[in-house]
């Protein structure tokens, strides 16, 4: 029987670096899906209770959380993925933040600026990458930070294929993002849920193809 639960709508979102953790560290979860239109149509009970009325939620049992990189910072703790150290974790918990600023840029344009910003943001963009392969350069074992893999590595990976959904050229000048992207979904467990049908048949978004 699963032990977590994700609840979402039926796309990839905040909580597909939540399932990249998970298939890695050879956890199971059950989905707990939510109709984007019944949410918005406030026909959907957990909207009541969602804590900053939103998702995703996360359960542990009978133990919930809210906020998507909350959930991962758990997680991290939980499964090991946090560093070997307080300087480690410090380091990974900057290179989150950084991707959580990437995350808000590409939201934005992706979500209110998709009609007249594309090239502006494909402009911008080497330079919103440029620091995490900076981290990537600076560390031999080819992760953000630390010596294993992180919880803010399934983020930075997560962040690296929704750009390469319509920006596939995006890593070309970046070899040690390219290298971090091969070295994450050549994980046995990591490639194996990369390969199921669960992943490829979830959407990155429902109302735009990309």
């Amino acid at each position: 029987m699963a032990q977590y639960t994700i609840t979402y709508f039926d796309i990839r979102g905040r909580t597909e670096a939540m399932r990249f953790l998970l298939a890695d560290q050879g956890c199971e979860w059950k989905e707990d899906k939510v109709p984007i239109e019944d949410w918005f149509g406030g026909k959907v009970e957990i909207k009541k209770t969602a804590l900053f009325g939103q998702l995703p939620m996360f359960a542990d049992g009978d133990f919930i959380l809210f906020q998507s990189n909350t959930i991962l910072r758990y997680l991290g703790r939980k499964h090991d993925l946090y560093g070997k150290n307080s300087k480690e974790a410090a380091l990974i918990d900057m290179a989150n933040d950084g991707l959580e600023d990437l995350r808000q840029k590409f939201a934005k344009f992706f979500f209110q600026e998709w009609d007249t910003g594309k090239e502006k943001y494909m402009e911008d963009l080497p330079n919103q990458l440029r620091p995490f392969e900076r981290l990537l350069s600076q560390n031999a074992s080819g992760f953000l930070a630390g010596s294993t893999v992180s919880y803010a590595d399934y983020n930075l990976l997560d962040l690296l294929q929704s750009h390469l959904i319509w920006a596939p050229d995006c890593l070309s000048s970046f070899p040690h993002l390219k290298a971090f992207k091969g070295k994450m979904e050549s994980r046995p467990k990591l490639k194996a849920y990369l390969q199921s049908d669960d992943y490829k048949n979830r959407l990155f978004h429902p109302t735009r193809k990309v």
